[in-house]
């Protein structure tokens, strides 16, 4: 999971997007006007993953005020401009997103993480792809087996909701940050009526000012 400093001012925001993308991007120009799928995936370090761009975007420009958040958006150009409006993030509070949230859609949380230790401690799984031979079949994998684990706490309510990412990744600090992420399906556990769900944190920064 990547850390995030958001721009401090739509300036910055202009200056560091509208770059002219990569050198292979012979039709994307620099200080145009025109924010490009390649000048936004340059500044994120992303190739072609639209949904997590549109992620690093809204990360990127959360500082801003809503009407400088808004005349940037307007300088996407048609292309990158449904990306964003279809991968949007909802913006939710711990509590809400078992009811309000949608699986597979981008999300940006805020709360206290709290790591979970311990294969006792959590118990949900999640279903991974095997290949046997040719055949592709899943198996359920316990998912503190392949993530960092953490119960992110709702400051209004106490409630708490399951975060996971990388554990190639640093642990979060436990004190109250904004994640970004996908939200995922956690399998049923037996007695429940329906699946989980738990967020796959993609990027973090602080939640000083908010």
């Amino acid at each position: 999971m990547k850390r995030i400093e958001p721009f401090k001012t739509n300036d910055d925001a202009l200056v560091s997007l509208d770059n002219g993308g990569r050198f292979f991007n012979l039709f994307t120009k620099a200080d145009d006007g025109i924010i490009t799928q390649a000048e936004l995936g340059k500044v994120g370090g992303i190739f072609n993953d639209k949904q997590n761009m549109v992620l690093f975007l809204e990360m990127a420009i959360s500082r801003l005020s809503s009407d400088e958040q808004e005349t940037l958006i307007s300088k996407l150009d048609k292309e990158l401009k449904t990306t964003y409006f279809k991968f949007k993030p909802q913006r939710l509070l711990p509590s809400e997103v078992a009811k309000k949230g949608k699986i597979s859609s981008n999300a940006i949380l805020t709360g206290v993480p709290k790591l979970i230790e311990g294969k006792s401690a959590f118990n949900g799984f999640i279903m991974m792809p095997i290949m046997a031979g040719k055949t592709m079949t899943f198996m359920m994998i316990p998912l503190i087996e392949k993530y960092n684990v953490y119960e992110l706490r709702d400051e209004t309510t106490s409630e708490t909701f399951i975060i996971a990412h990388s554990k190639d990744s640093e642990i979060l600090p436990q004190e109250k940050i904004v994640i970004a992420g996908v939200i995922k399906e956690l399998q049923a556990q037996k007695g429940e009526n329906a699946p989980a769900k738990f967020l796959e944190a993609i990027y973090h920064t602080s939640a000083d000012g908010l």
